[in-house]
């Protein structure tokens, strides 16, 4: 499957979820080439070395868990500050149109993980991740995001992988 294919089954949304926000709707995407996008996703990582899948709320449950599988790798979600029962560790960052707050059950287990996200947009949830990793004991030895919003982030991150990057 090339990126052109994919690009037309990703709607923009504009104005969503504030004014002047494109919002990249992977919905017709994933309905039609699920398969084939969880198989770009994870083709450039070394899973041999993974231990676990770490999925990023919302959509990033959705992928990361399908990695999970297609690899045999465990899974735990990061979510949003009170979905998870405690113990939990949290990080506050910046979104494109606002602030929040993400968390994970504190682990004290070294294990190296993939962080997997739909899109890539300032860095700020991806930040917010690795902060959170980093304390707790995850060494995050790929990043699986299907979307990179490269004019929107300087990240120039070696275990960045991305299906689609816009520039």
């Amino acid at each position: 499957m090339n990126n052109s294919e994919y690009e037309k089954l990703i709607d923009d949304v504009p104005d969503f979820p504030k004014e002047g926000v494109v919002f990249k709707d992977i919905s017709p995407l994933l309905r039609h080439r699920f398969h084939d996008v969880i198989a770009d996703m994870g083709k450039d990582i070394n899973w041999d070395e993974i231990d676990l899948v770490l999925g990023v709320e919302s959509r990033g449950f959705i992928l990361g868990a399908a990695l999970a599988i297609r690899y045999e790798k465990g899974f735990l979600p990061v979510r949003k500050k009170g979905k998870l029962p405690p113990p939990v560790i949290g990080e506050e960052y910046e979104l494109e149109y606002g602030t929040d707050k993400l968390e994970m059950r504190v682990n004290k287990e070294k294990l190296n993980v993939v962080l997997v996200d739909d899109v890539l947009a300032t860095g700020g949830t991806l930040q917010a991740t690795l902060n959170l990793c980093e304390k707790n004991n995850y060494n995050v030895k790929a990043i699986s995001m299907l979307i990179n919003l490269k004019f929107l982030n300087s990240l120039n991150m070696d275990n960045l992988h991305s299906v689609l990057t816009y520039e």
